[in-house]
């Protein structure tokens, strides 16, 4: 290892005391003024002096380096003391350079305390202790009058100088370095360059000068005007006139403020004047006011100091650099054109101008403003509409105007400016920058007006003040609020008389809502619970347009698995309704007659290929029944119904929220448009928040804001009004392929039929119920015959039943029944498929009471499959609501049984039970029998539901006859 001491040398850094530190441990610290060697120019020095017992100076002097001086303070001040000290050290420019002039001025403030000195050449070219004179700075060097007298016919101008408030002689002073005004010890710096310069000149001239009257008139042009910015120019042979004699002469007047715009550089010069008569004097300058009498006579104006305070006062308020700049001895303020006109500074500055009366010239002329130097001023009329409430909405910036459209694209693009109709750009505050995106996601632009929604009636005293709005307004608003914002406030409505059916009083608020929305053009979304009667609720409103006199047609858009019993329901409760069915391949005809019916049934499908000839037909009402089928508002079907042209529209939907908080968006957007804004602004305000982060406070205030336009009422809440249990029926058309391969089988059997006997049918028991199990399988699916080839694999009551399980098991839990455990394979493959949860039941499930307990107890078993023969009896399964008989069984008591599994002792919930039933087929007619003819539906089986062979030959080829 090398010596410690060599590592010392080589590792260690040893920090030497600087300068300004040990000077102002030691003794004094001098400033000194002096002259370079070779020329006149001025330096500055800084020393530091020991000090003798009398407060000499005494030899050696220190020097201190000013970029030394400023890495040892943290001062400002003192930082721009030594760095304009710097600028006089080894560096002779002229004298009149302003950046050295401002620099001298810090030096002159001496922000450091050094003591100041002049160097005695005479005495040692070099500054040592005996060579430099302390001198003390005086103040008040600020202006230089100029006298101007007529004497003998000529014009004398005659200087005259005050230091410190005592009148002095120019030829007791004089310059020092090019700077400094010196008299006797003392030491002033002028104001500013100009002041400077004069004093330079008339220190050689210090009696002034004398000039011709022809003379004059240019020089006064040329320099005194010029002069008197910054200097005091007295016309001695002007008669000051008070302003009360003024105001008799004529001669005075107010004053006015003005403010002139120009640009240097980068910059933006702001240069304030006052305007006295025909006479504009820079603010800050000292320039006098004179005015001419009749007679030729001059008189001098007073300058109203109280008005110039004040509007000196309002600009320095206006920006913090203002009262910096004000030692500068500059006659303008000055701002960067970045900080001038792109923050907006100037709007608010206008304000300020405009509302204190100062005139403002030359904005217009920067280069590159396009800038309107107006705040917007925003006028809004709110009137009725058929649909709408019309906002008439005016942008002006003084005398432009900017259009709805282009407020719009600078909102949506997030700039601060909008376009005006000169092709100036108008600044948007972030105000009506939020006021704007407010009324844009509320509603729609039209020309020079936004349409808000009737839906958005709730939000309309948020958007617009109610002083806006026009007499109907207000009366529909009101109407609004006191009927949909209060429980049963709906009016009563009568029933049509055509109307085929009784409604339950639920059934009848239900139609009394709609009504009530129908009159008012409003639409809405029934949500009743599935069972509860939306269909008959939809058709008494569908009828009573009919009695009312609406000419144009209503259209119903159904699922294909519905139109049958649309079909079937409309007949039963409106007879008396002209119904047509868009479907198929025979549609033409119907589309180019569609006026001749009331209601038109069609299907999302047939509207996605029809929807240009739709979109070009005015309908009445546009009813969507298991709207959830729109609740992607991305999907075709949601843009297909949302082009279509109706006075109103109405949904029907069991499940109107299944996944989130868009299925409930996509559909009241459809039949109350507007009401929940944009897609893009409804996720931002609703749908992330409550969907991602359970925000309750927005889950309510959405619910608030849909409450009038959603009418649900679930199971539990009508119970009193209804029956213990409700069987329903539920059509499920065959798709081609499965028509097809049930017509096959339907010919074969008929055709064997045809061929026998009665004796040999009344043999062949076997092949009769062979042929009965295979034309029901194929109602359930052509997949159950197993290794018999039928070319096809669809299956409608699977399709329906999934639709429906999917809308139900939310909230409910479902019994399925099928005499075909092949059936239930396929429904339990399907569910899987679907993430819904099943228990399972037939007759080789070993464990009964495990598969019985997982669907009572465990929340995730949505669904019981069970066979029909495994499940008739001994099972009570009171946590199901909801029972579904995929296929008809021959005898009444065993469905009735399967049924009862739900509503048994315990039970109470009110149980729905539906038949799945394919028209036109064997199960049709099988259902006729059990409803017409039940003691003869009772011989078709025993009590083990084997066939008695009763049937006679015809009789079973009546069964099977369409």
């Amino acid at each position: 290892m090398l010596p410690l001491k060599d590592l010392e040398e080589q590792l260690l850094h040893r920090e030497e005391p600087r300068g300004p530190a040990a000077a102002v441990a030691d003794g004094r610290k001098l400033l000194v003024l002096k002259q370079y060697r070779f020329h006149k120019k001025l330096e500055l020095q800084l020393f530091s002096a020991p000090v003798t017992r009398e407060g000499k100076f005494k030899n050696p002097l220190t020097p201190i380096d000013p970029l030394e001086a400023v890495l040892q303070t943290e001062d400002p001040d003192e930082l721009r003391f030594y760095a304009a000290v710097s600028r006089f050290q080894n560096n002779p420019t002229a004298p009149a350079v302003p950046a050295d002039f401002a620099a001298l001025q810090t030096v002159w403030e001496n922000a450091a305390g050094f003591t100041i000195c002049v160097h005695d050449k005479d005495f040692s070219e070099s500054i040592v202790a005996g060579s430099v004179k302390p001198i003390t700075t005086g103040t008040g060097l600020h202006d230089l009058a100029l006298l101007v007298a007529q004497t003998d016919g000529f014009y004398d101008i005659r200087p005259q100088l005050t230091l410190e408030g005592a009148a002095v002689d120019l030829r007791t002073v004089h310059l020092l370095y090019g700077y400094f005004l010196r008299q006797g010890d003392r030491l002033f710096l002028p104001q500013s360059l100009q002041l400077l310069k004069a004093l330079r000149f008339f220190l050689q001239y210090p009696a002034g000068m004398r000039l011709r009257p022809d003379d004059f008139g240019a020089f006064q042009k040329t320099i005194l005007a010029k002069l008197e910015e910054q200097l005091s120019v007295v016309y001695t042979y002007a008669r000051p006139l008070p302003r009360a004699e003024g105001d008799a002469l004529g001669l005075y007047t107010p004053p006015e403020r003005l403010i002139y715009l120009s640009e240097l550089g980068s910059y933006v010069l702001i240069n304030p004047v006052m305007k006295y008569g025909d006479s504009e004097v820079p603010l800050r300058s000292r320039k006098a006011v004179y005015a001419t009498g009749a007679k030729g006579e001059l008189y001098q104006l007073q300058r109203d100091d109280d008005a110039e305070t004040n509007f000196l006062a309002m600009l320095l308020q206006q920006h913090p650099h203002f009262g910096e700049q004000l030692g500068e001895g500059l006659p303008y303020f000055y701002l960067h054109r970045r900080r001038f006109l792109d923050e907006g500074w100037f709007l608010e500055a206008f304000d300020r101008w405009r509302s204190e009366g100062v005139g403002v010239l030359g904005f217009a002329a920067l280069k590159g403003n396009k800038y309107n130097a107006r705040r917007p001023e925003v006028s809004v009329r709110l009137r009725s509409g058929i649909n709408w409430f019309n906002a008439l909405i005016g942008v002006r910036y003084g005398k432009q105007k900017a259009s709805l459209a282009q407020v719009q694209r600078a909102v949506r693009n997030r700039s601060k400016y909008v376009t005006l109709d000169d092709g100036s750009l108008g600044l948007l505050p972030e105000d009506w920058v939020r006021q704007f995106d407010a009324w844009f996601a509320a509603a729609e632009p039209e020309g020079e007006e936004l349409q808000v929604p009737r839906a958005a009636f709730k939000t309309l005293r948020e958007l617009f003040a109610e002083e806006t709005w026009d007499d109907d307004v207000r009366r529909s608003v009101h109407l609004y609020e006191s009927t949909l914002l209060r429980s049963g406030a709906i009016p009563g409505y009568a029933l049509p008389e055509g109307l085929q059916a009784t409604l339950r009083p639920y059934q009848q608020r239900g139609y009394d809502w709609l009504r009530f929305l129908d009159e008012q053009n409003l639409g809405g979304c029934l949500a009743d619970d599935m069972g509860l009667g939306k269909t008959v609720q939809a058709i008494a409103l569908l009828l009573a347009q009919r009695e009312a006199g609406r000419d144009e047609p209503d259209l119903v858009v159904v699922p294909t698995s519905l139109l049958f019993n649309w079909e079937a329901e409309l007949r039963r409760f409106a007879p008396g309704l002209r119904v047509g069915t868009l479907y198929g391949t025979t549609r033409v005809p119907l589309l180019k007659n569609m006026e001749r019916y009331d209601v038109v049934l069609t299907t999302y499908g047939t509207l996605l290929t029809d929807r240009h000839w739709l979109e070009q037909q005015s309908f009445n009402i546009v009813l969507l029944d298991e709207a959830q089928q729109i609740k992607n508002p991305s999907s075709q079907r949601y843009e297909a119904v949302n082009r279509l042209k109706a006075r109103v529209r109405f949904t029907l939907t069991g499940t109107p929220v299944e996944n989130g908080t868009l299925d409930l968006y996509a559909q009241l957007s459809f039949s109350s448009p507007g009401l929940l804004g944009s897609p893009r602004a409804f996720r931002a305000l609703f749908s992330v928040p409550i969907d991602q982060f359970k925000n309750s406070r927005r889950a309510a205030e959405l619910q608030q804001r849909v409450a009038p336009f959603i009418l649900r009422r679930t199971k539990a809440e009508v119970a009193s009004e209804l029956p213990e249990k409700t069987e329903l029926v539920l059509h499920c058309p065959m798709g081609a392929g499965q028509r097809k391969a049930y017509d096959a089988c339907e010919a074969e059997f008929r055709a064997f039929l045809e061929g026998s006997a009665d004796e040999e049918v009344e043999r062949n028991t076997l092949h009769v119920l062979r042929g009965l199990t295979r034309l029901r399988q194929i109602c359930n699916s052509p997949l159950l015959l197993g290794g018999e080839h039928v070319g096809a694999d669809a299956s409608s009551k699977l399709d329906v039943l999934l639709e429906q399980l999917e809308s139900i098991v939310p909230g409910h839990k479902v019994l399925v029944f099928s005499q075909f455990v092949s059936m239930l394979t396929l429904i339990k493959t399907a569910l899987g498929q679907r993430g819904i949860g099943y228990a399972w039941l037939t007759g080789s499930t070993r464990d009964r009471g495990a598969a019985v307990k997982a669907f009572q107890e465990d929340a995730s078993v949505r669904v019981f499959l069970i066979s029909l023969k495994a499940g008739g009896t001994g099972l009570n399964l009171t946590e199901a609501d909801y029972v579904f008989l995929v296929d008809p069984w021959w005898n009444p008591a065993v469905e009735n049984q399967a049924i009862d599994r739900a509503y048994r002792i315990g039970q109470e919930k009110h149980v729905i039970a539906t038949r799945l039933i394919c028209p036109d087929t064997i199960e049709e007619k099988i259902l006729q029998l059990q409803e017409t003819k039940r003691s003869l539906s009772g011989e078709l089986v025993k009590s083990d539901g084997a066939f008695v062979p009763s049937f006679s030959r015809s009789e079973w080829l009546q069964l099977l006859a369409h």
